[in-house]
C-alpha cells in the first residue's frame, strides 16, 4: 500500500501525464506570446490558443469564439455576475441563485449587495440539495438579469435540473449562468439544450494544470455582453485583459480531449469503486448517513455523515498522523474553500442537517487514479477509526442501551 492515498479530487486533481506531455513544449520551445502578432513564435501560442478554445467549445456545444481564458473558475464567476450586473443595470439588478452555491458564487453576490449594485434572492434547497425549478420561475421579477445555479456541487456531489431552469430563463428573457465547475469534463454539458448562456469552469477539476480556467460567453440567441473587470490590452474579445497562459490553456484543452474521450467508461468505473467504498462502510457500521441526491450525484462523490464521532478527530486518524505505520489519507469534511473554518458545513445545513451530525460528515472524492486496493485500505481505516471514536463516545452508547438523547439533555438543562 501507498505512503499516502489522495482521495480528496473535488478540492483538486493530480496532473494527468497526458496532460503534462502535452504542456511541456510551451514552457521552453514554443514560450511566444500569444498577442505578439509580428513572429512565429507568436503565431504559433496564438494557433494553440485558438485549437484549445475549438476543443473547448466542442465540449459543451459551443462556439470557440465565445470561449474566454482566465486565471480560474473563481474569477470566471466573479466576471460573469459582475460584467453582467455592471452591463445591465439599466435593464434591472436582480439576481438568482441557491444556497448551496461554491463561494465564489455567494461572496460574490454579498460583495454586489454590500455595494447596493444588486439585489440577490438566495432559493433553498431540497434535503437531498436540489432546488426547484418552479422556485426558480417564481422568484423571478421584472428586475432579474441573471440567474446562476451549479451544475454539481463541490461538497454533496448533487446534479441541478439546469435544462428545466434554462428553459424557464429563456421564457423569461433572464441570463442564465452556471458554475459548471465540479461536473464539467464529468457530466455531459450541451449549452443550447440546457438553456445556458454563460459557463464557468477550470483545468485542475479535470487532473489539468491549476491557474487556468474559462468563461463560456454566449454570441447569439441571445448575445450576452458583459463589462470587463480588468482593464489593459482589450484581450479576450475586451473581456479579460492580461497576457494568456499559454501552457496552461493547452495543459486545460488536453485534460478536456481525454475527459470527453474517457468520460462514459471512466464514470462507469469511478461509480463502482465509490459503491464499492459505500457498502464496505455501510456493511460494518451503524448510523451513518448519507448526503446529498442518492442517483442524481456525482460518480465520484461519497459524503457520509458518522453520527457519535467529531468530524475533524476523524481526519486526524485518517491522515496518518497518529501512527507513522499508517498511510496518509486524503478526505476532506467540507469545500477545500471553507475548511479553515470550524463552522459546520453551509452546504449541509442548508439540507437541513443538523449541526451535530453536519460535524461529522466526510467527503470522500474519488478520481481517475484510485484503485480497488485503495477503496478497500480506505473502507477498512474508516471503520476501525468510527469504531475507536465511538468506543470513546458516551453518547454512543447511550443511544446503544435506547436512551432518547434529545429527552436526556431536554431533563437535563431543567
Amino acid at each position: 500500500m501507498k505512503r499516502r492515498i489522495y482521495m480528496d479530487n473535488h478540492a483538486t486533481t493530480p496532473l494527468d501525464p497526458r496532460v503534462l506531455e502535452a504542456m511541456l513544449p510551451y514552457f521552453q520551445e514554443e514560450f511566444g506570446n500569444a498577442a505578439s502578432r509580428n513572429h512565429e513564435y507568436g503565431w504559433e501560442a496564438e494557433q494553440a490558443v485558438d485549437r484549445s478554445r475549438e476543443i473547448a467549445a466542442d465540449l459543451i456545444g459551443g462556439k470557440a469564439k465565445e470561449i474566454i481564458w482566465l486565471s480560474g473558475a473563481t474569477e470566471s464567476d466573479n466576471v460573469a455576475i459582475k460584467g453582467i450586473v455592471e452591463f445591465y443595470k439599466d435593464k434591472g439588478n436582480h439576481i438568482i441563485t441557491t444556497s448551496t452555491e461554491h463561494k465564489a458564487i455567494l461572496d460574490t453576490c454579498k460583495s454586489l449587495e454590500r455595494k447596493k449594485l444588486a439585489r440577490v434572492t438566495y432559493l433553498p434547497v431540497d434535503t437531498q440539495g436540489r432546488v426547484d425549478p418552479s422556485q426558480v420561475r417564481e422568484a423571478i421579477t421584472d428586475d432579474t438579469i441573471l440567474i446562476s445555479v451549479m451544475l454539481a456541487n463541490n461538497e454533496i456531489g448533487t446534479i441541478q435540473p439546469l435544462a428545466e431552469i434554462g428553459k424557464i430563463a429563456k421564457e423569461k428573457g433572464v441570463f442564465f449562468h452556471t458554475d459548471a465547475t465540479q461536473g464539467f469534463g464529468k457530466i455531459p454539458i450541451d449549452v443550447n439544450e440546457m438553456g445556458i448562456d454563460l459557463l464557468s469552469a477550470s483545468a485542475h477539476k479535470i487532473y489539468g494544470p491549476k491557474g487556468v480556467g474559462l468563461l463560456w460567453v454566449r454570441s447569439r440567441g441571445p448575445r450576452v455582453r458583459l463589462t470587463a473587470q480588468m482593464d489593459g490590452g482589450g484581450h479576450e474579445r475586451g473581456m479579460r485583459s492580461g497576457t494568456l497562459n499559454v501552457t496552461g490553456i493547452v495543459g486545460f484543452a488536453k485534460a478536456i480531449e481525454i475527459a470527453k474521450t474517457e468520460m462514459v467508461e471512466e464514470n462507469a468505473r469511478i461509480l463502482a469503486l465509490r459503491e464499492r467504498l459505500n457498502d464496505k462502510i455501510l456493511s460494518d457500521l451503524d448510523e451513518v448517513y448519507l448526503n446529498g441526491h442518492p442517483t442524481e450525484r456525482l460518480a465520484g462523490n461519497l459524503n457520509l455523515s458518522f453520527a457519535y464521532i467529531e468530524g475533524e478527530s476523524m481526519l486526524m486518524g485518517l491522515n496518518g498522523s497518529a501512527s507513522p505505520d499508517l498511510a496518509a489519507i486524503a478526505v476532506s469534511s467540507g469545500s477545500a474553500c471553507t475548511s479553515a473554518t470550524l463552522e459546520p458545513s453551509y452546504v449541509l445545513k442548508a439540507l437541513g442537517v443538523g449541526d451535530e451530525l453536519a460535524h461529522t460528515s466526510i467527503r470522500f472524492g474519488l478520481g481517475r487514479f484510485n484503485t480497488e486496493e485503495e477503496v478497500d485500505y480506505v473502507a477498512d481505516r474508516v471503520i476501525s477509526e468510527v469504531k475507536r471514536l465511538r468506543e470513546l463516545s458516551p453518547l454512543y452508547e447511550m443511544a446503544k442501551e435506547g436512551i432518547d438523547l434529545k429527552d436526556y439533555f431536554a431533563g437535563a438543562s431543567h
